[in-house]
């Protein structure tokens, strides 16, 4: 049962004012440094003069590097302090932004692009520090307002990289990632304290962590890469037969070392796995329709009778409605966790997600109908993200939040990477032949309509999940009894979950 709220002294609002601004600003730093590069990886293939399959590296040692990393240093931060790992982490981002700034070489930008990925640790480790240092009653919020910094941060940064590429070269987005980063680790080093929690009885598990890096990385290298290599092809197959076999070895350590990396019992608890489940779905929706709207919106509309021939940086403005529904999603989603639970917000977005890309399967043929889906999409993302973290804290005790809700974050970048894999596969399967031979070839219509209609699937199947979840809705004291509630006192908590 949860406690009645209590009253809000001005140390525990000055407690929030101080923490929560510098944790959104991590988590927006790393945000918009993932998604950054995604549209200008065409011209970036020119710049560096590599081929487009190679140049896809780029993002996939991006999200390799954020999913193994990621759980890592969630679990550092239970063990050691989550204070010294998010320095950590974007000390990784900072590396990362400055090394490809000073590179003109392809293979050190991958490089780059790996040390950025350490900028994944940020969400659950701010998660667990809101846990720790705001007052219960603006947890919900503090946890709904950085998970949908995600979304906002990702819009923000396809809208950025236009605006940059306008006036400078793509050496102007990691400038503006290094900017962020140092930014975000001066805030957390002055305003974030030393978190009294940690897991002192907990031990490392080296053969774990390896176990559980060896199965991500061949399993996201064969999803990123199958396009390229052939999905039947013996690389990609060998892949998933690696992942799978390693797998099953990093199940059986866990299940055998006294301090497991991730608790295998805390992971199997229904609302900790549909949520897992929700969140690979919901990352699928998000990174796939992101790049479906963006390449949509660039397809020259004189050749294929379709699209807009936008600029990268028209077609980021036309995502920005993205940013602005998750950032009304953050309080939105608050809201309706602490009247209603995390259920809710998490069967919306789904719902939402789905209206927005059946939408764009049905109306196409003018900007306002990019806008209003793009908004849509946004505010259900939002509202999705500020969801699951809710979940999950109700599920597990305080010293494994960060392990959990970073096992949350890698499956979103798992089902980011399977959702752009997937829908580059159905646009590069219905191609149009054009009477003039272009650099690249343009998706027929009915492509980009199975490419919308399939993430409009994927996002309903998310929003049904949580009825696999049973929750029980927050309770508070009576009006009036001691520790209770009054009427002005209405602020959020977390809600505790049947696990």
């Amino acid at each position: 049962m949860s406690e009645a709220p209590q009253p809000t002294t001005a140390a525990e609002k000055q407690s929030s004012a101080r923490v929560l601004p510098a944790l959104i600003l991590a988590m927006l730093s790393f945000s918009v440094v993932q998604t950054a590069v995604v549209p200008i990886l065409p011209s970036l293939a020119k710049e560096l003069d590599v081929s487009t399959s190679n140049i896809t590296w780029l993002m996939t040692a991006n999200l390799l590097s954020a999913a193994v990393l990621t759980p890592l240093l969630g679990r550092f931060g239970d063990l050691r302090g989550r204070k010294p790992m998010l320095l950590i982490s974007l000390a990784g981002l900072v590396a990362g932004s400055a090394l490809a700034v000073g590179t003109h070489s392809f293979t050190w930008l991958v490089v780059a692009r790996v040390l950025q990925g350490a900028g994944g640790g940020v969400m659950p480790l701010a998660i667990s520090i809101v846990r720790d240092e705001l007052p219960k009653q603006k947890v919900t919020g503090g946890v709904a307002a950085i998970s949908a910094s995600m979304g906002v941060g990702s819009g923000l940064g396809l809208v950025a990289t236009g605006l940059l590429l306008e006036h400078w070269n793509y050496k102007s987005i990691f400038w503006m990632g290094l900017a962020f980063g140092l930014i975000a680790i001066a805030l957390v080093a002055l305003r974030v304290p030393s978190d009294p929690v940690t897991d002192k009885e907990g031990g490392a598990d080296p053969l774990g962590a390896l176990a559980l890096a060896g199965w991500l990385s061949a399993l996201l290298v064969a999803v990123s890469q199958g396009n390229h290599w052939g999905w039947t092809s013996t690389k990609t197959l060998g892949l998933f037969a690696v992942a799978a076999v390693v797998a099953l070895v990093w199940g059986i350590i866990e299940t055998k070392v006294a301090h497991p990396l991730v608790d295998l019992k805390m992971m199997s608890r229904p609302a900790v796995a549909f949520t897992n489940l929700a969140g690979l779905l919901i990352g699928f929706g998000m990174y796939g329709s992101f790049m479906v709207i963006s390449n949509f919106s660039q397809t020259p509309e004189k050749l294929a009778h379709y699209g807009f021939t936008a600029t990268v940086l028209h077609a980021g403005v036309m995502l920005l409605p993205s940013a602005i529904g998750s950032m009304v999603a953050a309080p939105l989603g608050a809201m309706l966790i602490a009247r209603r639970g995390p259920r809710l917000p998490l069967v919306l977005g789904g719902v939402l997600g789905a209206v927005a890309m059946a939408y764009l399967a049905l109306r196409h043929s003018h900007e306002g109908d990019i806008y209003t889906a793009s908004a849509i999409f946004g505010l259900g993302i939002g509202l999705a993200f500020a969801a699951m973290p809710a979940f999950i804290n109700g599920a597990v005790p305080v010293e494994q939040s960060g392990i959990a809700n970073g096992m949350n974050s890698v499956l979103r970048t798992v089902g980011g990477a399977i959702g752009t894999a997937v829908m580059t596969a159905i646009l590069t399967g219905d191609t149009m032949k054009l009477p003039i031979k272009i650099p690249v070839l343009l998706p027929t219509l009915d492509a980009y309509k199975h490419a919308f209609w399939a993430t409009a699937v994927v996002c309903i199947v998310a929003g049904a999940v949580p009825f696999l979840i049973r929750t029980a809705k927050p309770v508070a004291a009576a009006p009036g009894a001691p520790g209770g509630s009054t009427p002005q006192d209405s602020s959020t908590q977390l809600v505790k979950t049947d696990a």
